[in-house]
């Protein structure tokens, strides 16, 4: 898991940065409203939506627009946009897996620009399931290292009943089932733990290890499929040594 944990925090490093661009809150906003409309407009008894939520806070996004996207996912506005959720998978330059996480309110438009993104940049679209079984769907709580103590926190992560936590970089990665991310996000909170981010992911069985250049490759895959603006979220199982990791890191 370890190429895994160290795109992820990539990923999330560049999300610091990416945080100021607009379309981050254009994609937050899809979340919010799909969110709203499957579970309802009360986070409270939304998990789902109370991430969202959580999510628009920490990139700053106003209070008025965060309540607009709760109220046209709830139904409350009746003229506004309906997203659907998408899900593609394929395979990426040396046979990297993929899956992308996307919102849309043009499905033919989504699958157009997804099949078009793959296709120039040495990758194919495959059919629904063909690389799913590779991946489980996990809740990723991140906590900043700093000024905390690992074993206080491991008791804590366990007692609220994550399955796994580790540390990598400058945080601890703690893993729980999909269905228990929002209880244990809320007790190690509870417990006064400042949460930088907590996520359902998609995280792959086993790696595929690449050389610099499929690296490279794949990053600008997942570049050019992030710049979508229907694109929430980006998976692969691509193994990364310490050059590749150096070289995304400059990216």
């Amino acid at each position: 898991m370890a190429g895994h944990s160290k795109w992820a925090n990539i990923r999330r490093k560049k999300a610091v940065v990416d945080a100021a661009k607009s379309k981050v809150w254009t994609k937050i906003i899809r979340e919010i409203n799909v969110s709203a409309r499957e579970g309802g407009g009360d986070p409270a008894g939304n998990p789902r939506l109370s991430l969202a939520i959580e999510a628009a806070k920490a990139s700053n996004m106003p209070k008025d627009n965060i309540e607009r996207a709760i109220k046209k996912g709830a139904g409350d506005d009746k003229e506004a946009t309906a997203f659907v959720e998408l899900l593609y998978e394929g395979y990426g330059p040396g046979g990297i897996a993929y899956i992308v996480e996307a919102t849309s309110d043009n499905t033919n438009r989504t699958a157009s620009d997804i099949r078009h993104i793959f296709s120039k940049y040495g990758a194919s679209l495959g059919t629904s399931g063909s690389v799913a079984y590779m991946f489980e769907r996990l809740g990723i709580i991140t906590i900043k290292l700093e000024g905390i103590d690992e074993d206080e926190i491991t008791l804590a992560a366990i007692d609220a009943g994550a399955e796994d936590i580790k540390t990598e970089d400058d945080v601890f990665e703690i893993r729980t089932r999909r269905e228990d991310l929002f209880h244990v996000r809320k007790s190690l909170e509870d417990a006064g733990y400042a949460i930088e981010s907590a996520e359902l992911q998609y995280v792959p069985g086993t790696m595929t290890n690449v050389d610099e250049e499929t690296a490279m490759a794949n990053f600008k895959l997942m570049d050019k499929l992030e710049e979508n603006d229907d694109v929430g979220n980006v998976f692969n199982n691509m193994e990364m040594d310490d050059v590749a990791i150096a070289a995304a890191e400059k990216m």
